[in-house]
This record gives structure tokens, C-alpha cells and sequence, in this order.
């Protein structure tokens, strides 16, 4: 029978590194919605419970972790609303146990911003400006950078050898050869001055929305990139109503860091990026027991044929006019 390394991870196992760097736990656990990592809220005696976060083996250096690490106390210190790990009286924020790397944060409470307020996006806005403000003040050594080579070409590749089912091959691989020459061609734009720190994954599941303020979490994805990678997400609907919420986006942005407008037309070759690297990302961990239980809809006739679908709908938009700030 296949094992995972997580198979180890047991709730015994997970008090106990919680224990190893000073904490004294209830033993209540809550296991937390995560899938690349595994994360818990671990009660404490006579405290607030603390999250613990365990790094999935493998995916990450410690240097990379440790400068993820870095990236997200200067923010804290900068008095951005962020969620940094702890750092323990040794100046330690890594902690290893039987052979799991992990670290611990405070709880927060909040819940996802709503996209369709104006003003919320305003906010974001002014948070990501502000991230971005410290981001290009210094630079990643070794954080990966979004290229299409690691997004597209390689995940491509990965779905094309065994996932992909034959009778969609043809078509898959015809779509994506043209999807990558596009993407190639728009993301040529990019230059080492456009590229900085940024978070890398900001959807609203990263978000905590709080009186009236946004808390960022979950840097595990922070990377070198353009500016525009922390701000494409947030936009959905209609086309009007995306250029407006890019608008109030960028209106917010700019109050505390410069937005280039020629950005705006690197965002469908980002979504498209996304797309096919979310479907490889699946197929990686597919013999991560949890996937199988969690995505029961992915790696079928029908997911595949929905997903060739969705790609020949983003061809459509690379092919469109890119978003105006109004």
C-alpha cells in the first residue's frame, strides 16, 4: 500500500512538535481547510489556541521557507496587516519535528471579502499597494518567479504524459501549443524592473476581512512577479464591472505604490497560466490521499472535457482588448 509522508502527521505527533519549541497544548485539535500544507488550530492551557502550519516535505528549501519567513515580518513590521509567523525568544520562526519542517501564528478571525462592494476593493487596493511598496524595496534569492516555462510549458507537459485521456489529446495538445505561443508573446513584455516581491496567491481565501480591514495570510506562494499578479484575481463578472473594480483597485494601489497601465495586458496570459498550472498542481498530488477525497471530480472524461472548454474560453480573451482603467 502507497504511503504519504503526512501519514505520519497524527494528532499525537502534531501536540507534541507544538510542545518541542514551549507550548503547553489541551490537546484540542481542529484541522483547518489546507491541502498543499497541513494546518491546525492547536488549543493551549490557560491561552489562545495557536495555528500550526506544517510544511508539505519537499516542496520548499528551508532557505526558501525562511525567506517567505523574512518577506512576511517585514511587512508586519511595516505595520501592514498581515498574518507572520511567530518568532520564539531565540529569533526562530522554523521549528523541526520527526522530520516535519513547521511554524506557528496567531489566530485571527475574519472572513472573505465581498468583491462586489467597490469600497472593499479600494481597501485591497491600498493593502496590496502597500505590500508592494515594501516588496520592491528589496528582492527574493530564492523564491521561484512566475515564468511560463514552470507555469505553462512544464505543466503542460506533466498533463500531456498520462493525464490527459487519449481521446482528448489531440485536441488538448493543439489548444495549449497555441495558448503558449500567445502567452509567450505578451509575457515577453515583462522586464526585470517590472518584476518584484509579491504574495502570489491573492484570491479571497487568502484574505481575512475584518472591520473594514484586510488581513493577509498565507505567504507559502510569495514569489517574484509582476504587480499586477496580486490584483487580477479579485476581478470577476461582466466586462464592465471587472474595469471597475480594476479602477478602484488601482485607485487605492496608487495612493501608496506607481501602477504601470501596460500591465493591465498581462492578465488573461496570467489567468491562462493559472488554469493549466491549478490542473497540473492537482495531478502532482494526486497520490496525496487527501486530493482524491477532496477533488473527487478531478482526472474524469468530464473534468478534462470542461477544462479543454475553459481554455478554448481564454483563448477567446487573450484574443480580446485588454481591461481600461475608467
Amino acid at each position: 500500500m502507497t504511503t504519504h509522508p503526512y501519514d505520519r502527521l497524527d494528532p499525537d505527533m502534531i501536540i507534541d512538535a507544538v510542545e518541542s519549541v514551549g507550548y503547553r497544548s489541551d490537546a484540542r485539535l481542529l484541522a483547518l481547510n489546507s491541502y498543499e500544507n497541513r494546518v491546525y488550530q492547536v488549543g493551549i492551557e490557560d491561552g489562545t489556541p495557536l495555528i500550526a502550519k506544517f510544511y508539505r516535505p519537499e516542496r520548499w528549501t528551508e532557505a526558501q521557507i525562511r525567506e517567505e519567513h523574512r518577506f512576511s515580518l517585514e511587512l508586519q513590521d511595516a505595520e501592514i496587516s498581515v498574518v507572520a509567523p511567530m518568532v520564539n525568544a531565540q529569533g526562530e520562526t522554523l521549528h523541526t519535528y520527526e522530520g516535519f519542517q513547521f511554524a506557528l501564528f496567531a489566530r485571527r478571525g475574519g472572513y472573505p471579502p465581498e468583491l462586489d462592494n467597490l469600497d472593499n476593493m479600494l481597501v485591497l487596493g491600498r493593502t496590496v499597494g502597500r505590500i508592494h511598496a515594501v516588496g520592491q524595496a528589496g528582492a527574493f534569492r530564492e523564491r521561484q518567479a512566475i515564468t511560463v516555462e514552470r507555469m505553462l510549458t512544464q505543466s503542460r507537459e506533466l498533463l500531456l504524459d498520462g493525464f490527459i485521456p487519449k481521446s482528448l489529446v489531440p485536441a488538448y495538445e493543439s489548444l495549449t501549443t497555441d495558448l503558449k505561443e500567445i502567452v509567450e508573446s505578451v509575457y515577453s513584455e515583462v522586464q526585470p524592473d517590472d518584476e518584484i516581491r509579491v504574495h502570489g496567491d491573492c484570491h479571497v481565501g487568502n484574505i481575512l476581512w475584518r472591520d473594514e480591514t484586510a488581513h493577509f495570510v498565507d505567504f507559502d506562494d510569495c514569489c517574484t512577479a509582476p504587480a499586477i499578479q496580486d490584483l487580477w484575481m479579485f476581478l470577476n463578472g461582466e466586462r464592465h464591472e471587472r474595469q471597475l473594480q480594476l479602477s478602484e483597485l488601482v485607485e487605492g494601489y496608487s495612493e501608496f505604490c506607481d501602477f504601470d497601465p501596460r500591465q493591465i495586458r498581462w492578465i488573461e496570459s496570467l489567468r491562462t497560466m493559472r488554469l493549466i498550472h491549478y490542473a497540473a498542481w492537482l495531478a502532482r498530488r494526486w497520490e496525496d490521499p487527501a486530493f482524491p477525497r477532496s477533488f473527487t471530480w478531478f482526472n474524469t472524461e468530464r473534468y478534462w472535457a470542461d477544462h479543454i472548454l475553459e481554455l478554448r474560453e481564454q483563448m477567446s480573451a487573450l484574443q480580446e482588448e485588454p481591461l481600461r482603467l475608467l
